[in-house]
C-alpha cells in the first residue's frame, strides 16, 4: 500500500442549470470528498491507497462505495452504520468560477467515526497517511482519531502529509487555528494554501509563511498559489513552480485535492520536488476544466498529454 487516508465522502448533487439553486428542477448525483478525491486521483495515477471512513447503512452509502472501490480505492476498512446518515452536499454553479456549496453532514455517519475506526495493521502497510484539515472540525471524536492516526503512523514510520484544507463554517476560527496548527506541528509535508498560511499565522509574505511551517518541523512545505502555482520549501532550499494556464476554469472545486494526488505521485515515483510541484501543479488545472470533484483527475497517460502540450492548447 502507498497511501492510507481517512475522513467524511459525502453524496455530491449539483443542478443541471446554472444560476441559483432555488430555480432548478433537476439535479445529478455524484460523490466528493477531501480524502476519496485524493485518493481516486491516487489510484487513477496508478498507485495502491486506502480509504478508512464511515457511510450509512442506506441506498447512497452503498452507492458511494461502490463508486469509490470502482475507481480502484480500498474500502475494506469502511463500515457501515446502522444508526446514521450518509452526508449529502449541493454544488451551485452560479456561473463560470462561480461556485456556492451547501453541505447538510451534521449528526452523519462519518461524524461519528473514533479511534476505534483505525486498524493500525493497516495502516503499517503504507508508506504515506493523508490527513485533511477537514476530519477534525466534523467532531471531536474525529478530532481524536486524526491524532491518533498521526501517533500510529509515526510509531510504524510512515510519513504524514497534512492539507489544513479550512472551512471556517465547520468550527470557530480559534478552533480551527489551534487545532491545525496543532497537526501541522506533527506533519512531515504540508500543503497549505497562501490564504490558510495568512490565517495561521497572519502572514501574507510567501517567503515568511514557508519558513514558518518549517520552523513546526516539517521536512517540506509546499505553497499552493491557484493558477499561479506553488512554491516549496525545505531546510535547505525553496523554488517557484509556475502553474499551468487553463482559458476557462469550470469547477475549480477538488483543484487542491488533485494537486496533492500529482504532488504525492510524484514522489512515490522518485521525481524531483520541483518536478513533484510540477505534476501537482498540471492534476490541478486539469481538474478546474470539469464540472464534478473527481470527474477531471487525469490517468497517466492523459497527464502525459496535458503536461507536453503547448501553452496555447493547453489553455483550451
Amino acid at each position: 500500500m502507498d497511501v492510507v487516508t481517512f475522513g467524511e465522502t459525502m453524496v455530491l448533487f449539483t443542478p443541471e442549470s446554472t444560476g441559483m439553486m432555488r430555480y432548478a428542477h433537476t439535479y445529478t448525483r455524484k460523490f466528493g470528498g477531501s480524502e476519496t478525491n485524493f485518493a481516486i486521483g491516487l489510484a487513477r495515477l496508478g498507485h495502491s491507497v486506502g480509504w478508512i471512513s464511515r457511510v450509512g447503512d442506506d441506498e447512497l452509502g452503498k452507492a458511494m462505495l461502490s463508486f469509490v472501490r470502482g475507481e480502484g480505492v480500498d474500502t475494506s476498512c469502511v463500515r457501515l452504520d446502522p444508526d446514521a446518515p450518509t452526508g449529502i452536499y449541493f454544488k451551485e454553479i452560479r456561473k463560470a468560477n462561480e461556485v456556492n456549496v451547501y453541505y447538510y453532514r451534521k449528526g452523519s455517519a462519518a461524524s461519528r467515526m473514533t479511534p476505534a475506526d483505525l486498524d493500525e495493521a493497516y495502516l503499517a502497510q503504507a508508506r504515506y497517511l493523508f490527513v485533511s484539515g477537514i476530519t477534525p472540525a466534523l467532531s471531536e471524536t474525529c478530532r481524536e482519531m486524526v491524532f491518533a492516526a498521526i501517533r500510529m503512523a509515526k510509531a510504524n514510520g510512515l510519513k504524514v502529509v497534512f492539507d489544513p484544507n479550512l472551512r471556517k463554517k465547520l468550527w470557530t476560527e480559534e478552533q480551527a487555528r489551534e487545532t491545525l496548527l496543532a497537526i501541522a506541528a506533527q506533519s512531515d509535508i504540508i500543503l497549505p494554501g497562501a490564504a490558510e498560511g495568512e490565517f495561521l499565522f497572519g502572514d501574507n509574505d510567501l517567503e515568511q509563511l514557508g519558513q514558518r511551517f518549517l520552523d513546526l518541523g516539517a521536512k517540506i512545505v509546499v505553497l499552493k498559489l491557484g493558477e499561479k502555482g506553488a512554491h516549496y520549501f525545505t531546510p535547505e532550499e525553496n523554488l517557484y513552480v509556475p502553474g499551468f494556464p487553463v482559458e476557462q476554469v469550470v469547477d475549480p472545486v477538488g483543484a487542491g485535492d488533485g494537486f496533492a494526488a500529482g504532488f504525492i505521485s510524484g514522489l512515490l515515483d522518485g521525481l524531483s520536488l520541483a518536478e513533484s510541484v510540477k505534476r501537482a501543479n498540471a492534476v490541478g488545472a486539469i481538474v478546474t476544466m470539469v464540472n464534478g470533484d473527481v470527474e477531471g483527475l487525469p490517468d497517466r497517460s492523459d497527464l502525459q498529454r496535458f503536461m507536453e502540450q503547448p501553452d496555447e492548447e493547453v489553455m483550451r
